[in-house]
Order: C-alpha cells, then structure tokens, then sequence
C-alpha cells in the first residue's frame, strides 16, 4: 500500500478562476483540488471577461451616433441655405423673356452680398455682335449715368435708317455712401430698349463695383445642358412674334409691368433670410447634440 500525502497541515492555494471553473465548490468541499492548467485559466479569465457589463451600454452607442447625426444634418442644413443665399445673389434682368422686332422694359436688378461693403458702380455691356438701335435710360435718383457707343463693323437698318453707332455700355455711380446698395438691401436700374433683334437671347456682361475696391464680374454665359455658372450674365430670352405661350410681354408697357410685378421676396431680398435660417439649423443641431452629449455622460 503506497504512502499518500497527509491532507492536513499543507495549504493548497486556491485562484479564483478555479472556484469559478467548479473545481472547489460545495460539491468537492473536502477533496483536494486538481492540477489547474493554464487553458483552463485563459478560457475562466474569457468567460469572466464576456460576463462583465460592456464599458459602453448599448444606449450610450446610440446617443453617440443620434449625436453625429444631429450635427451633420445641422452642417448640411447650413451648406444648403448658403448656397441658395449664393444663388438668390445672382445680378439679373427682368423680364426674362421678350418678342423679337418689339420694345422692352429691362430692369437690371442688383443684390448687394457682401456683408462689409457697399455697392457704388454698376456697369451694363450692351451686346454688340446683336445690336439694340434705340436705348433710353430711366433716371435713378442718387445715381448718375454715363453712356459709351460703339461703332458697329457692319451698319444696321432701323426703319428705313442706317445705323452705324449704338450704345455699348451704360454705367450707373452712387452720388455718395447714402445711395450706395448697403449690405443685405438691392436695388434696379432699367433702360428701354428695342427693336429687339433676331436672335435666341441677348446677354448683358455686368461688373459690379464695390467700395473696398473689390469687382465682382458677372460675364459668364450659360451653356447649353450645362449647369449655371458661379457668375452667370443676366440674359434675356427672344421668341418670335406671335408666341404668346412663351413671351409675357408683347410690348414697352407689358414688358414694364412684368418688371414691376416681380416680387420683392426674390433675388437679394432671400439673402438674409437663407443665411438666417441656415445659422439657426446649425445652432439647434448643435444645442441638441450638447444636450445628448451630457445625458449620455450620466448613464454611464
């Protein structure tokens, strides 16, 4: 009969992952525990590991990405309403479409969109390569005007009469910083013009002077199928004689009364208001994102 080792009077050390692993629980009470190896270890130390609770319960991963949501949404919604605010700043011409061989009332409409300058200087470049005979300029109180002609290569027949020198450019000037366009306001300059000439469109390259010295070139024309340019050219649209359907005005009188029903909540005028309701998108966002932030600082 072999000798066996006392069962008292030795200290047996037991660890943790063994009382977890049952190799000392109270069915073994009184027996001597096993070898313990070190995979038995390792998967005890993994199993208590996956019975902690996670560091990051699974309502806090959620506040996190409604947070990141939030705030992109809030740049988003800033992007779009500056954007728009671009776009409403665009120098245009009303109406947009007239009649071939008729007269019009064009009303040049300037947005100011700088918010630390004002504007003093507009300038108009009538086309050439489609000459208009006969020019007349509305008088704009605090603004003077200066005409430039130009002499045309080939000279035009304007009812019965050759024309070989037409108006090429119209300049208006603030009299002084009190009827210059200040920051968020427009203003319109309009001439009459006619006959309108033979043609798809006219455009009219303007340059907008501000008094940092800074000039904005609105001289891009637009191409067809493409998208519109950063600085498009105001243009106006011909179509024949009889096409009621496409052109509003059939003469000098209509042609002004669509400039002068154009409303006011267009171009410069949805300037502030685009800018504004970006700002205040992004701030409500990013309040809202705060307050998620804290609460899910608190449940953890």
């Amino acid at each position: 009969m072999s000798a066996r080792a006392p069962l008292t009077g030795t200290a047996v050390p037991v660890t943790a992952p063994a009382l977890r692993m049952g190799n000392l629980g109270p069915a073994h009470a009184g027996t001597s525990p096993g070898p313990v190896s070190s995979d038995t270890v390792g998967a005890a130390e993994a199993e208590a590991a996956s019975a902690r609770p996670s560091d990051m319960p699974r309502r806090v991963r959620m506040l996190r990405r409604a947070v990141r949501g939030l705030v992109t949404v809030g740049v988003a919604a800033c992007l779009v309403g500056v954007m728009q605010a671009v776009a409403f700043a665009h120098v245009t011409v009303s109406p947009e479409t007239a009649t071939r061989g008729g007269y019009a009332a064009l009303t040049f409409r300037v947005p100011n969109e700088r918010d630390d300058a004002s504007t003093t200087e507009i300038e108009v470049q009538l086309p050439t390569d489609s000459p208009l005979a006969s020019v007349s300029v509305k008088p704009h109180p605090g603004w003077s005007y200066e005409i430039t002609k130009t002499k045309l290569a080939t000279p035009i027949e304007v009812h019965g009469a050759q024309i070989s020198e037409v108006i090429g450019k119209i300049t208006w000037t603030a009299a002084d910083s009190k009827s210059a366009i200040k920051p968020g306001e427009y203003d319109e300059f309009s001439v009459s013009a006619g006959p309108l000439p033979e043609t798809d469109r006219l455009v009219f390259k303007t340059l907008q002077h501000y008094s940092d010295g800074e000039v904005v070139r609105w001289i891009q024309e637009p191409a067809s199928g493409a998208d519109e340019p950063e600085r498009p050219a105001p243009m106006l649209r011909l179509v024949p004689k009889g096409d009621t359907a496409s052109s509003p005005s059939t003469g000098t009188a209509r042609a002004a009364l669509a400039a002068g029903s154009t409303s006011e909540t267009g171009s410069g005028a949805g300037v502030p208001w685009a800018i504004g309701l970006s700002v205040a998108s992004l701030v409500i966002s990013l309040a809202c994102a705060a307050t998620m932030a804290v609460r899910s600082r608190r449940t953890r």
